[in-house]
């Protein structure tokens, strides 16, 4: 597809305003990925999204391009709520507007039918902003709940003499605290853009691609329920010292590496035995 010096041009102009208007957040962002190991990933996630793109490159060439206006409006309500959000300090509503803004360049410049092919690599940007602490820590605090439940009944049928008080673990030689990053939530914010890529790339149906992009979530709970109970069984024969320094740091990319070993062997097994 040979796009005219009017289109390079234009495209060019946007995507120069877009950097320009967006620095700040875009700073944000790395700040928060730099800093905040539930969002390390975020590095990634544009260059993943472009390479969805590349590869989509051979149908996207034979799309015709038919600028629409609409794109117009989804550019200027971008940008509406964008300065709604700065304004409010709502750094998540910010940062979503990025990713609608480049749709709306997108729609204005290209028309629908290049929206909707390249609906996956756009999509796909949502997983670099982190989300709001209010959410986070919904979803967060009763996954520990759960986490440090089952892990107590797990010790127990181990013959671990443990006693549990909400996300509490006492054991008779420490007390461990079933924290964030042992309920799953980390490592699930990571698997789960793990997760959509893979699915894109190893399955051949929607179904298929729904059930792997799901299958992130037990994963994900699973293998830090094994971190939590092995913590536990360690600290009965060696103290609080089996959660702490080496072995606890250890035990937290232990488990993500499991946790990616059962994805790509989940993405095997679907790809071979379901049926669409």
């Amino acid at each position: 597809m040979n796009f005219s010096r009017y289109h390079i041009g234009l495209f060019s102009f946007l995507i120069l305003l877009v950097a320009v208007t967006y620095a700040d957040i875009l700073y944000g962002l790395y700040i928060n990925w730099s800093h905040d190991e539930n969002y390390s990933h975020g590095f990634l996630i544009p260059f993943i999204s472009g390479y969805f793109a590349w590869q989509q490159r051979e149908d996207l060439e034979g799309l015709p391009v038919k600028p629409a206006n609409s794109g117009i409006l989804l550019i200027i309500l971008s940008l509406l709520i964008l300065c709604g959000g700065v304004s409010a300090q709502v750094d998540f509503v910010s940062r979503t507007t990025f990713v609608f803004l480049l749709a709306g360049i997108v729609l204005f410049l290209l028309g629908w039918q290049w929206l909707k092919g390249l609906a996956l690599p756009l999509g796909f940007l949502f997983f670099m902003i982190p989300l709001p602490y209010v959410v986070y820590d919904s979803i967060a605090f009763p996954l520990k709940l759960f986490v440090a439940k089952f892990s107590v009944v797990s010790l127990k049928l181990m013959g671990v003499v443990v006693l549990r008080e909400g996300n509490i673990i006492m054991l008779p030689e420490t007390v461990l605290e079933v924290a964030d990053a042992c309920s799953g939530l980390r490592s699930l914010m990571s698997l789960l853009a793990l997760g959509v890529a893979l699915a894109f790339l190893s399955q051949n149906n929607k179904s298929g691609r729904i059930v792997l992009v799901l299958l992130t979530i037990p994963i994900a709970i699973f293998t830090n329920m094994l971190r939590v109970i092995g913590t536990g069984f360690l600290s009965q024969y060696y103290g609080a010292a089996a959660a702490e320094g080496f072995f606890h740091e250890f035990a937290g990319m232990g488990v993500f590496l499991l946790a990616m070993v059962l994805l790509f062997v989940s993405s095997g097994i679907l790809r071979k035995v379901w049926i669409r």
